[in-house]
């Protein structure tokens, strides 16, 4: 793993689930958004025989990754209907030579003829599918051709590595109806927490100066704005590019030329903000975003968990910020209450919505409360808005109290302005109309100015007391959730903070430090040029995380730039020497590719140990014999092999050389 993918040890719950897909066991894997979930089904498909056909939805993520593959020395290749003939005829000779390792391709090739007849002639041994949940009805981006692959299955008779990052149990029972046949697949769950990155929330309050407030304080960095209309994302791509970003717009109103043209430019280009609908994301694998902003409240928690999940891949810091108001809530409301789904599901989908409000009016640390959702019990974890500055709470039963008998007392036949100029006793033209200033409510919310009546108001749809009623023109209902409130069965703990209205603004989390950012930079710029030069992504050569490590680490030498994460052999091999003279301002001194293919291993000291020794007695111990030496790779073929005595070390050297370096040989091999 470290020789191909540079990494020296698995994260959490990847050994287990290489483990079992290595065996060839079915397997199904519920992880984090960067978890690691392709290294789970690409360590598998170098250790099998055969072909493993890697099923994933966007074109995009399957370039990228085998261009990353290839990157690390791996024979992979996709079939897609972005490819050029040149490129399909590679695939096709890679895959009749025997060579090719991985094979991507989307769902929908499976329905092309010919495609079943191909995939049973090349040898597949295992089938991947990534982004799993695509198969559920239940899953928040179902795509009908992944029902094929259930039928792919048996007619190969291979076994299947099922993944995805969220899937609640509805959706963990249809995939595996779907892909398994409903037989049981090995299934792992593992933690959910993403602790590099930090959650903020805040209730919307000019959005557009928010959002730009918040790109402006981490200019430079890549970073996504999800927006719940198409209008929206064009109107704030305008308005970043006015303050200075490198911006752009994407919708599934655009061409598929242009929306191509915006996927290349995001996963090539460093600093570039994209605003987005969620057409924008799946499959996005672009390791160093830093930030993901909500311009708009998600429509779920899920989608809320799959679109921060975006950032911070590497592993570095990431932040993400997301805006929400009263107008987002009714209109989550109205599109679950309006929709064409059985009764059943809409009550799922409120309860979804419920969960994402519970965290976005959270009274405690944001990331209990959402890996609560998941069944994960967590400590406070101090990267999120709330720990970083505790609210204040207050006991708000009275003043909900209020707002519900006012709701009551009109019919429910009003929304929150109305309802707020009874509890603040305004007068207006509507109220006396009405004879709503003869309520015995006119007038009782005088303690609280209308702004925070407001924060009050949206609290309590977060908390889902009342929601709106789209039959009503989104007046405002109670629910069955606040009949104990409202009996005096019951109290209710609120936010004080939030009421009151000021602009908030998560500290940026800085990648290295102060005195460490020009190097950053430096290292950036270097990258930059060879990524242009090699017409891929920054992050193919090296991504943000593995550029913090060389900063924070400062490797002087090939041997410690090989233990530098994410460095493996073929990227020492291409990039090792000139990251190093971006580190010490001095090129490294030529190594044998043999010395080279050894950095950080062991068995490169002990190669170093025998060439000294060889040094010292070219010319005997006396110095006036004549010259005997080993080449670099016999010395390289030693110190991996280890030979225990001089027997072994002949019939690798020879008698001559063995009896000239023999006992010196073994004095450096059996060294500690």
């Amino acid at each position: 793993m470290s020789q191909v993918f540079g990494f020296s040890g698995f994260r959490p719950g990847q050994a287990e689930i290489v483990e079992a897909v290595t065996r060839g066991q079915d397997t199904l894997a519920i992880m984090p958004t960067g978890g690691g979930k392709s290294l789970c089904f690409q360590l598998p498909a170098l250790c099998r025989d055969g072909v493993t056909v890697v099923i994933s939805p966007l074109i995009a993520l399957m370039r990228d990754q085998v261009r990353g593959l290839r990157e690390s020395g791996v024979s992979a290749g996709a079939l897609t209907s972005g490819n050029t003939d040149e490129e399909t005829e590679e695939v096709f000779q890679a895959l009749d030579a025997g060579t090719l390792k991985l094979l991507y391709m989307a769902p929908e090739r499976l329905a092309a003829s010919g495609t079943m007849q191909m995939l049973t002639r090349i040898g597949v041994s295992l089938i991947a599918v990534d982004e799993a949940h695509c198969v559920s009805q239940w899953g928040h981006d179902f795509r009908p051709d992944y029902l094929r692959i259930g039928a792919l299955r048996d007619a190969l008779g291979v076994p299947v590595a099922a993944f995805t990052a969220t899937a609640d149990a509805e959706t963990r029972e249809e995939i595996v109806q779907r892909l398994f046949g409903g037989s049981t697949p090995q299934v792992f769950l593992r933690g959910f927490d993403r602790p590099n990155i930090h959650l903020a929330f805040a209730a919307k309050d000019n959005p557009r100066r928010q959002i730009l407030g918040f790109a402006a304080a981490r200019k430079g960095q890549s970073g996504i704005v999800y927006c719940g209309t198409r209008a929206k994302t064009e109107t704030l791509a305008r308005a970043l590019a006015e303050a200075g970003h490198l911006t752009c717009a994407y919708h599934g109103g655009m061409s598929a030329d242009d929306r191509r043209l915006g996927e290349t430019r995001f996963q090539r280009e460093d600093g570039l903000i994209v605003c987005a609908t969620v057409a924008f994301g799946m499959g996005i694998d672009k390791p160093d975003i830093r930030w993901v902003a909500h311009a708009d409240l998600p429509k779920s928690i899920e989608a809320y968990y799959q679109e921060i999940g975006r950032a911070g891949r590497d592993g570095a810091p990431a932040e993400t910020l997301t805006l929400f108001g009263a107008d987002d809530i009714r209109l989550r409301r109205s599109q679950i209450d309006e929709g064409l789904a059985p009764v059943e599901r809409r009550n799922a989908d409120h309860g979804r919505l419920n969960a994402l409000l519970g965290l976005a009016e959270a009274l405690g640390c944001r990331r209990q409360a959402l890996l609560g959702y998941f069944g994960e019990d967590a400590e406070p974890c101090g990267n999120c808005d709330l720990c970083d500055r505790p609210p204040e709470i207050i006991d708000g039963t009275d003043a909900v109290r209020k707002a519900l008998s006012a709701i009551l007392r009109t019919g429910e036949w009003f929304g929150a302005g109305h309802l707020i100029d009874i509890l603040t006793g305004t007068v207006t033209e509507k109220i006396t109309a009405r004879g709503h200033d003869k309520l015995p409510t006119f007038g009782v919310g005088r303690e609280y100015t209308k702004v925070q009546w407001q924060g009050l108001f949206r609290q309590m749809m977060g908390r889902d007391l009342i929601r709106p009623d789209g039959e009503r023109h989104g007046a405002l209902r109670m629910t069955d959730a606040a009949r104990p409130i409202l009996k005096g069965e019951a109290q209710i703990s609120l936010r004080r903070d939030v009421m009151d209205k000021f602009a908030t603004r998560p500290a940026v989390k800085t990648l290295v430090s102060d005195e460490d950012a020009p190097l950053l930079s430096s290292l950036k710029a270097k990258r930059r040029a060879l990524a242009e030069a090699a017409n891929v992504p920054a992050y193919v050569i090296f991504n943000d995380r593995t550029l913090i490590e060389m900063v924070e680490q400062r490797p002087q030498d090939l041997d410690a730039m090989s233990r530098i994460s994410g460095v493996g052999a073929k990227k020492l091999e291409r990039y090792g020497a000139v990251f190093l003279d971006a580190l010490t301002g001095a090129l490294p001194a030529p190594v044998h590719p043999k010395r080279r293919a050894l950095a950080g291993r062991e068995s490169g000291a002990v190669l170093d140990g025998l060439q000294a020794v060889q040094a010292e007695l070219l010319r005997g111990k006396s110095g006036m014999d004549r010259p005997l030496s080993c080449t670099v790779p016999e010395l390289a073929r030693i110190a991996k092999a280890r030979p225990k005595d001089l027997a072994a070390l002949s019939a690798i050297l020879g008698e001559r050389r063995s009896e000239r370096f023999g006992a010196a040989f073994l004095e450096v091999l059996d060294a500690p």
